[in-house]
């Protein structure tokens, strides 16, 4: 086994460089994990451009799939060779306030991956056991990788929202999490509509499952919904407060705006269109891991699927300014070595 492993890591805001680091063995409650994937995250954007206070250098991703490899003291319910993930939330810590009240999502203690510690964009991470999502045999690890963020994001979203079989729910954007957003939602049973600006995303809509394509920058998105009836839930995966606003009249009373997406933009909307209909705005993070591993089970068996594109990890520079630039179509995954073996690439 090499004493050392490649990873690609920042120096500073931007400064991507391919480094050796020193393989180490997992410490209490950690687990050692050989990456076989790792998603380009939008979110990744908080470590390479230093949105977070960071301490450099640090390797961002949070959206890997590997094997464990090594395990440390006190680790129980996980074996050395099981394929497993990690999201952006690092593990909780099972103590504070939240955590004993079940709310694991908002752990006081809860690190981010490739944030507070290294991440995915390397042949090698150290995680938390309590962070650990078990992989389904039925999905590739490049496949599932993706689903470790912007599925449970959406997918969470969606479940927990007070949509039922039937009702009407339109996902705004459809790109990273969008797409992904449209395919759970016709698979949960909703009346689907898929909204984002041209007409010549309506094809992808409706191949993703979208019973009705709304073209924002051809018509006004909350006209069109109360044209429908009005949507129950409006997903938000576009960034941006403006966005959210556009839309939020084109909920039936006692609706709900769910936003994933974030921007910069304040949320700009009138007392008198929250309170007449009694509509509601709403914020979802992640999910712990068991909505993790919920995600990937409710993919595998309905048949989700992201769209991805792979690139070696020492591409791991392009294929981040390739997604922030909107170009990738719809996640740019990258493989490592690892993946090279069964449920791999």
């Amino acid at each position: 086994m090499n004493a050392t492993y490649k990873a690609i890591e920042l120096s500073g805001p931007g400064k991507f460089s391919e480094v050796r680091k020193p393989l180490l063995d997992p410490g209490r409650n950690q687990v050692r994990i050989r990456v076989e994937a790792c998603g380009v995250c939008h979110s990744d954007s908080a470590t390479v451009e230093g949105l977070f206070p960071i301490d450099w250098p640090r390797v961002p991703g949070h959206e890997l799939v590997g094997r464990i490899d090594a395990l440390g003291s006190g680790v129980q319910g996980w074996a050395v060779g099981q394929r497993v993930g990690v999201g952006f939330l690092g593990g909780f810590c099972g103590y504070c306030e939240f955590c004993r009240n079940g709310d694991l999502v908002n752990c006081r203690n809860q690190e981010y991956t490739g944030i507070h510690h290294d991440g995915g964009y390397a042949e090698v991470m150290i995680a938390k056991a309590s962070g650990l999502v078990a992989i389904p045999d039925e999905l590739s690890s490049a496949a599932a990788a993706p689903l470790l963020c912007a599925g449970i994001t959406t997918f969470g979203a969606l479940r927990n929202s007070p949509a039922r079989a039937g009702d009407l729910v339109a996902v705004l954007g459809i790109g990273g999490l969008g797409h992904l957003g449209v395919q759970y939602a016709r698979r949960m049973g909703f009346e689907v509509v898929a909204i984002a600006r041209g007409a010549d995303t309506a094809e992808l809509a409706k191949k993703l499952g979208a019973h009705h394509y709304i073209d924002s920058s051809a018509t006004d998105p909350a006209s069109a919904l109360q044209a429908l009836g009005g949507a129950k839930v409006i997903l938000i995966t576009a960034s941006g407060g403006n966005t959210l606003a556009a839309a939020f009249k084109g909920l039936r009373p006692g609706g709900t705006s769910i936003a994933v997406g974030v921007g910069p933009e304040p949320i700009e909307i009138t007392g008198t269109d929250l309170i007449f209909g009694e509509r509601k705005v709403a914020g979802s993070l992640t999910g712990n891991p068991r909505t993790g591993e919920t995600t990937l089970r409710f993919s595998a068996l309905s048949g989700v699927s992201p769209m991805i594109e792979t690139a070696p990890l020492e591409q791991a520079p392009s294929a981040y300014a390739k997604m922030m630039a909107g170009k990738a179509r719809f996640r740019m995954v990258l493989m490592t070595e690892n993946g090279a073996g069964p449920n791999g690439d």
